[in-house]
Order: structure tokens, then C-alpha cells, then sequence
């Protein structure tokens, strides 16, 4: 079984914003540094998905733990700005899911070195002392399986759930064929 635990999602306020001003305006909901990254972040609750705003209006919504969630925060942002006067109508350029983080189990430990040759040196990447798991990039699915000794599996890059419930279920295939 895939869950999902962070749905990524981006869009565009298409204006130009003062983050400065902002910053200034909303204190308890925004943390502006452009000394140390020129977005500012805006978080509703320590519970709730973050956002970043950038100078350009485009903004990224991480942290959400569904497309619900991904949206709820968004309308609450675009709601917020219209009821500050930044923006004229609670209204974005554009949005768009841009990302799935989900997270599996195989229900086994595996051996990561046997696991690489057996997938392929080609589509993995296992070197232990730079990273614990084992990276791989299946041929057919546009996302990458991050796989750890203990069974488990971390699927990031998938742009649709299915996508990444597709990739998995190859991979679960891969294992019963390799062992």
C-alpha cells in the first residue's frame, strides 16, 4: 500500500509583490529574511502545510498530506491576500500539483548491494557511505524509489498518485521475481 505524505504544489499570483510590505503587514503568519532566502514563508498553524511566496507572485505549497489539504491552504492563501489588499480578487495565475511524496513498505529487510545488481546498475545508485538506501529510477514511471535495508520505500517525483502506486507494484514484482 502507497500513502501519501507531502503533496507538492505550485502556482502563479501573476504580480509582482513587495515581500518586505507583506512581511511588515502579516507578522504573526509570515518569515521574511531575504538575508537568508528570498522567499518569505507563510504558515497558518504549525500543523498546516507551509508556503513560500517569491517576489515574482509565484509561491510552492509543501507539506500537505493531500491534494485536499494542497488545496484548502491554497484558497486560505489567495483569501488571506485579497482580505489585505495584495491582491484584488482571491484569484491565482495558475496551480498545479507538482509533486507526491509517498511512502510503501515491502513488508521484508533486503539486501541493498544484491538488490542494485539484480535491478540493474544502470537504473540504481548505491553507495552506502554517501547515502543509507539504495536510488532507483525505474525505466517506465517518471519518479524514483529511494529503498532502505529495513523494506522500506520512499517514491518521490510522481506527478500522479497512480503513477507512483504503478512504480511500487512493478518494483514489489521485481523483488518476488529477484528472490
Amino acid at each position: 500500500m502507497v500513502e501519501i505524505v507531502n503533496v507538492v504544489s505550485s502556482g502563479s499570483l501573476g504580480v509582482e509583490l513587495d515581500l518586505d510590505a507583506i512581511a511588515q503587514e502579516l507578522p504573526e503568519i509570515v518569515d521574511y529574511d531575504p538575508q537568508k532566502y528570498p522567499g518569505a514563508y507563510f504558515r497558518f498553524d504549525e500543523s498546516q502545510p507551509l508556503i513560500t511566496l517569491y517576489r515574482t507572485g509565484k509561491y510552492i505549497i509543501t507539506g500537505a498530506d493531500s491534494e485536499g489539504e494542497a488545496a484548502t491552504t491554497r484558497q486560505g492563501f489567495l483569501q488571506l491576500l485579497e482580505s489585505h489588499s495584495i491582491l484584488s480578487i482571491a484569484e491565482d495565475e495558475w496551480y498545479r500539483v507538482q509533486n507526491y511524496v509517498c511512502m510503501a513498505d515491502v513488508g521484508q529487510s533486503l539486501n541493498l548491494s544484491a538488490l542494485a545488481i539484480g535491478l540493474g546498475l544502470e537504473v540504481t545508485e548505491y553507495e552506502p557511505e554517501q547515502f543509507p538506501g539504495l536510488v532507483y529510477r525505474p525505466l517506465h514511471y517518471e519518479c524514483v524509489l529511494l529503498v532502505f535495508g529495513s523494506g522500506k520505500v520512499v517514491i518521490t517525483g510522481a506527478t500522479a498518485t497512480t503513477a507512483a502506486e504503478d512504480a511500487f507494484a512493478d518494483f514489489r514484482k521485481q523483488i518476488d521475481e529477484l528472490f
